[in-house]
C-alpha cells in the first residue's frame, strides 16, 4: 500500500511541476542572426555559446571562401545588427569546428586558432580594444568557459612532436602551464592504447574543460606524422577521458569518443543516444538513459545552463521530420517530452572536406538556441529564440 501512494505522491509531483518544453512548443521564431547575404556565418561547436555572457553579441566566423576555410572572426551586436572585425584573413582546418572561436574571461576577451604556412597558433582578442596577441604557437585550441578564465590547448594531433600533454593558458596571469602528462594517461590505461593504437605514440586531443573549470574530458589520438591536416586519416582518434585538475587525478574513462558534452553541474556527461554519464563513478563507465525521446542519428546533444533541457540536431525522421532532413529538437531531461522545433535540407552549405554540422547549443539564458544550417550554397547562423 505504501509503495502505492508513493508512486501516486511522485506523479502528482512531477504533475506539478513545470514542463520546460512547453515554452518551446509553440510560438518560437527563428531567423538567421546576420542579416548579410552571400557568404557563410559559422557557429563554431555544440559545446560552446556564441553569444556573449552579457547576451549583448553573437560570435561566429564569416567567410566567402567557398569551403569556409578563410575568413574573419566577428562579433554581432544583437540590439543593432552591427557587425565588428576581430580578426580577418584566418585561415582554418575545416568548416567543422572552423576557428574555434569562443568567449573567454567573462567575455572581454575572445579566442580562437589559425594556420600561416602551415604553423598553428592560438590567438586572443581584447574585444575592447581589438589587441591581440599570440598565446600559443604550434598548438590547437580546446574549448574553455565564457565565463572563465582558464583556455585549454593541446599540440597538433596528426604530428604533435615532443609536446604531447595538455596545457592551459590562465587569462588572469598570461602564463601557461601543464595540465596534465599523456604519460599519466598511458601509465593508468596503458593496455588500451596499445591495443587501440598499434603501439604508436599518443597525445592528448580536443580537451573540453567543465563550467566549473575543475575537470577536462578529451579524446586521445595517435599522428600519421607529415603536414596534412586536411585528411580524415591525419591521426586517429578515440577514448575519452575525464580528468580532475584539482586533484590532478584521472576520474573517468571511456573507451569511445561519440559527442559528449558537459552537465553544468561538472560532473556528468551527456552524450549521443540520451546518455548521462556520472563522472564520478569512474569506469567501467556506467549511464542513464532519457527515456521516451527520440535518438536522431548523427546528433550533438547539450544541456540547457538549468539542466532541465537538452538540445540536439540529427536527421528529424524519427521526430517527425522529413527523410534525410536535419533536425533541431529539444526535450525534458527527466524524458519523455520533446518538440522539433526546425527541420531543414543540411546537404548543401560549406563545401569542406569535414562539413559544417548545426551544432545547436543554448544562451547563457536559456531563452535562445544557436544552430548552423546549409540549405542553400551558404552555411547560416540561425537562432530559435521562445518568447
Amino acid at each position: 500500500m505504501k509503495s502505492v501512494l508513493a508512486l501516486f505522491l511522485a506523479a502528482v509531483v512531477q504533475a506539478q511541476e513545470p514542463d520546460p518544453v512547453a515554452l518551446w512548443a509553440r510560438d518560437v521564431v527563428i531567423k538567421p542572426v546576420s542579416g548579410i547575404a552571400d557568404r557563410h556565418s559559422i557557429h563554431t561547436y555544440y559545446v560552446t555559446n556564441p553569444e556573449s555572457p552579457d547576451g549583448r553579441y553573437v560570435l561566429f566566423f564569416a567567410s566567402t571562401h567557398p569551403a569556409g576555410y578563410v575568413g574573419e572572426v566577428r562579433i554581432l551586436e544583437r540590439a543593432t545588427g552591427k557587425e565588428t572585425v576581430l580578426a580577418e584573413n584566418v585561415h582554418t582546418e575545416d568548416a567543422h569546428r572552423v576557428a574555434c572561436q569562443q568567449w573567454l574571461a567573462g567575455g572581454r576577451m575572445v579566442a580562437f586558432h589559425e594556420v600561416i604556412d602551415k604553423k598553428w597558433r592560438v590567438v586572443v582578442v581584447d574585444v575592447a580594444t581589438k589587441e591581440r596577441k599570440i598565446v600559443a604557437e604550434d598548438r590547437q585550441v580546446g574549448f574553455g568557459h565564457p565565463s572563465g578564465d582558464l583556455l585549454p590547448m593541446y599540440s597538433c594531433h596528426w604530428n604533435p612532436g615532443p609536446n604531447r600533454d595538455l596545457y592551459v593558458w590562465d587569462a588572469k596571469t598570461g602564463g601557461t602551464r601543464v595540465a596534465l602528462k599523456i604519460a599519466a594517461v598511458e601509465a593508468q590505461h596503458g593496455e588500451w592504447l596499445k591495443k587501440e593504437f598499434s603501439g604508436k605514440q599518443t597525445s592528448v586531443f580536443f580537451p573540453v574543460l567543465s563550467p566549473d573549470l575543475k575537470r577536462a574530458f578529451f579524446k586521445i589520438a595517435a599522428g600519421n606524422g607529415g603536414d596534412d591536416y586536411m585528411s580524415k586519416s591525419a591521426s586517429h582518434r578515440q577514448g575519452c577521458v575525464c580528468f580532475d585538475l584539482e586533484t590532478s587525478q584521472m576520474k573517468w574513462f571511456r573507451q569511445q569518443w561519440g559527442h559528449p558534452a558537459w552537465h553544468p553541474d561538472s560532473r556528468h556527461i551527456f552524450e549521443m543516444g540520451n546518455i548521462i554519464f556520472d563522472t564520478d563513478i569512474g569506469s567501467p563507465a556506467r549511464y542513464t538513459k532519457l527515456k521516451d525521446v527520440p535518438n536522431l542519428r548523427g546528433s550533438h546533444p547539450s544541456v540547457s545552463p538549468d539542466g532541465s533541457l537538452m538540445v540536439t540536431d540529427g536527421y528529424s525522421e524519427p521526430a517527425g521530420g522529413k527523410p534525410k532532413e536535419w533536425g533541431i529538437m529539444v526535450a525534458d531531461m527527466r524524458g519523455g517530452k520533446w518538440s522539433l522545433l526546425h527541420s531543414f535540407d543540411q546537404s548543401q552549405g560549406a563545401k569542406s572536406w569535414r562539413r559544417n554540422d548545426p551544432h545547436p547549443v543554448f544562451s547563457a539564458d536559456g531563452k535562445r538556441i544557436y544552430y548552423n544550417v546549409s540549405d542553400g550554397p551558404w552555411t547560416r547562423l540561425m537562432v530559435a529564440e521562445r518568447k
